[in-house]
């Protein structure tokens, strides 16, 4: 049987070494599959992504990458930050090749990676702009080609399209979910939008149960039955309807 893609188990976590804010979290995200994990502001969504991602050491528990132990590692997942960090002294195909450039590649060979990906993420005009040149939801496509142009299997995003405003929010989630198939990714979505979860995701982690003092923990997963031939109307089925009613009554 092949390993999941990404895998948690039983994850309890600290808030700056000292009190535990996460515990026993498992978790699974299989190959090629987009799992999102929904839960209140300040409940630790944010704390389990720098798990996975290595950047945290837990107090109990493992991370696998398809089935290796790569706890407290970082450097084996893509990260993608809720802001874009584009700067804007470099123009945006520097932007997207900075990471390989920090690798040690060379600019012109960077460049020549990341220039035939700019019309299929659909910034095909945008390669010599500025930052300032491009829209909320452009600037928010780069972000995510430079995460791609990483090479990891495995994409964290932490609340990747809070930063826009609702009506590009929608337009951007739409069409991360067509790349998203169209890659294959394995992709871990944190978010504290229950829409934004259920129309993203095949399953959804529900982080709730926080009572005065104690620690966050799942407290259910929620299967996606999604409509395959829907596609941006998946939000005005029952089945979206009828998963976002469990997500909602998991969290209350």
């Amino acid at each position: 049987m092949r390993a999941p893609a990404l895998e948690a188990r039983g994850l309890t976590l600290t808030w700056n070494g000292s009190d535990v804010i996460v515990r026993d979290v498992s978790l699974v995200v299989e190959q090629g599959e987009v799992v999102c994990l929904v839960g209140r502001s300040g409940c630790g969504k944010t704390t389990i992504l720098h798990a996975l991602s290595g950047l945290t050491q837990p107090l109990e528990g493992q991370v696998l990458l398809h089935g290796e132990d790569v706890t407290g590692q970082p450097g084996h997942v893509s990260y993608m930050l809720q802001k874009d960090l584009l700067l804007p002294s470099k123009r945006i195909i520097d932007n997207v090749c900075l990471p390989l450039v920090i690798g040690g590649m060379r600019r012109d060979e960077a460049r020549a990676k990341a220039e035939p990906l700019f019309e299929r993420f659909g910034l095909a005009g945008s390669e010599g702009k500025w930052p300032s040149e491009l829209s909320g939801g452009m600037r928010q496509r780069a972000a995510f080609l430079r995460t791609y142009l990483l090479g990891a299997d495995v994409t964290l995003l932490d609340e990747p399209f809070s930063a826009l405003d609702a009506i590009t929010r929608v337009d951007v989630r739409h069409w991360f979910c067509g790349m998203a198939r169209e890659l294959r990714l394995s992709a871990f979505v944190i978010t504290h939008d229950v829409d934004e979860a259920v129309s993203m995701a095949s399953r959804v982690y529900v982080l709730g149960g926080v009572q005065q003092g104690e620690p966050s923990r799942i407290v259910g997963e929620v299967a996606v039955d999604r409509v395959t031939d829907a596609g941006e109307q998946f939000e005005l089925t029952p089945e979206f309807l009828a998963a976002k009613r469990e997500v909602m009554r998991l969290l209350a």
